[in-house]
């Protein structure tokens, strides 16, 4: 199965803190990715993990149930998906530390990011979410512990006091708690190896990281998800960890959720750019450097950001870096086993797809997404920006005045009437295919970013229009002061 990869293990990354899907969508969706090359599935929980006891509170609206977890990884198992649980430890802790019960934590009192390292009570928690989760993942052999973007670190008062005494430094602080937590995972789960984000660990000096004892406990994923990788410079950074003494390196590469915080559409173009590069990576090294890859799709850039393209928008591109990952590249024979895989007759690269979306597991929302995302907005614009019956006779100084040539309602109001019922229409059907999916939230979430703006301004100017078709009111508006001397 693994053709000329040098990737071993080929993760697919499932970014739980923006639309989670139903497990009944995973059940359909795994068989495809093994089908595609994936062995392995890194499941970034957050929220969505049923805690217990003192960290129920943790929990989101729809959080998975025990059985559901046991579920999921039944189905991971039946489709030969090796699980990794991820759980933030350090930095991107907002869903821990939004809590006023858990505030007294942060290392900065502001901002719920990141974790006060110096609080005994910090590494009580993490190891009690770490014990929660390894409970219902008991035979995994490897945890994600996060780790990355730990903004602000250093700048809690207590770290202010700590960086004041000689010989200490951030670096220190920040490998001081990624040893404390890999330790933790150690002692109470040795079978298990903590994997950490990378990004932390770049800029120490290699004689730092290897004096610090955190290469024996961690196995670092280095993360890049850009187009144009500088692949020299990953290689130096391998043999600068390998040097340190990790003994096992990750790479982390992005299949979606990595061009944009509010992105709706896939650039796939950008992501197999990115996978192509990371094969140069792997083919640069010792053959044996790299134990494997997570393709990230990220779902939010944080907590509380907005949601990037959802898990079905994605899987055309997931399916590309998978299968270039697995055949070396992307040549034409691995374009038409994609479209296979698919069921779509022509797959675009480089442009967005706007034609039918394949027969995959959630390609009727990738299809009526592409609709909403190319068109939708476009249409309203078109009407209420350009079409010169609108901005000629009612214009928004019309508009508040409710003025109106009558003739103009019959030229507008068919046109609007129309379009508002096109767009309703494929909103309702986008609206169903969604709520199979997904969970409710998530749903609403979506349409209230994406659909109901240019929806709402549709149905204010037929308003506007009805209002202002009844009797003409004086030139003279309300609140509006026309008896001025110039």
């Amino acid at each position: 199965m693994s053709g000329s990869s040098p990737f071993k293990m080929r993760l697919v990354h499932l970014d739980l803190k923006g639309a989670p899907p139903k497990v009944s969508y995973l059940s359909e969706i795994f068989p495809l990715f093994h089908a595609l090359g994936a062995n392995g599935l890194l499941i970034e929980y957050e929220d969505m993990f049923p805690y217990e006891g003192h960290l129920r509170l943790l929990r989101a609206k729809h959080a998975y149930s025990p059985f559901e977890i046991k579920e999921i990884l039944h189905l991971a198992t039946l489709n030969n998906l090796e699980v990794i649980p991820l759980v933030q430890t350090f930095g991107h802790m907002e869903f821990v530390l939004k809590h006023e019960a858990l505030t007294h934590l942060r290392e900065v009192a502001l901002f719920p990011n990141t974790l006060n390292p110096h609080e005994a009570e910090s590494l009580a928690l993490v190891g009690a979410m770490i014990d929660q989760i390894m409970e219902l993942h008991p035979s995994a052999r490897w945890l994600h512990i996060g780790c990355d973007e730990v903004y602000y670190l250093g700048e809690g008062e207590a770290s202010r006091q700590w960086l004041q005494q000689e010989q200490n430094t951030k670096a220190k602080l920040c490998l001081s708690h990624v040893k404390a937590v890999a330790s933790h995972v150690q002692a109470r789960h040795p079978a298990t190896t903590p994997l950490v984000w990378d990004d932390m660990l770049r800029d120490i000096p290699e004689d730092q990281l290897s004096a610090s004892g955190v290469p024996q406990l961690v196995e670092p994923v280095l993360w890049d998800y850009g187009a144009d990788l500088d692949i020299h410079g990953k290689a130096l950074l391998m043999e600068k960890y390998r040097k340190c003494g990790f003994s096992q390196l990750w790479a982390a590469s992005a299949f979606k959720g990595a061009t944009g915080v509010n992105q709706a559409l896939t650039p796939i173009e950008h992501h197999l750019r990115n996978h192509v590069q990371w094969l140069q990576v792997a083919g640069s090294g010792p053959a044996d450097m790299l134990q494997g890859i997570v393709l990230t799709g990220w779902q939010r850039y944080d907590h509380f950001s907005v949601l990037c393209e959802l898990l079905p928008v994605g899987i055309p591109s997931l399916a590309v870096c998978l299968q270039s990952l697995l055949h070396g590249g992307f040549a034409e024979d691995v374009k038409a086993r994609v479209e296979n895989f698919l069921g779509i007759s022509s797959l675009e690269i480089t442009d967005f797809m706007r034609e039918g979306a394949g027969s995959f597991p959630g390609s009727d929302i990738l299809a009526l997404i592409t609709q909403v995302s190319l068109h939708l907005r476009s249409s309203v614009d078109a009407l209420l920006e350009r079409d010169r019956y609108v901005t000629g006779w009612f214009s928004p100084f019309h508009r508040r005045r409710k003025l109106i040539h009558p003739v103009m309602i019959q030229h507008i109001q068919p046109q609007a009437l129309s379009l508002l019922a096109r767009w309703s229409a494929l909103v309702g059907e986008l609206e169903a295919a969604l709520q199979r999916v997904f969970y409710s939230d998530t749903v609403e979430e979506w349409l209230e970013e994406n659909v109901y703006p240019s929806l709402q301004q549709l149905q204010g100017l037929l308003q506007d229009l009805s209002e202002a078709a009844g009797p003409p009111p004086s030139l003279a508006s309300p609140g509006l002061d026309t008896s001025q001397d110039p």
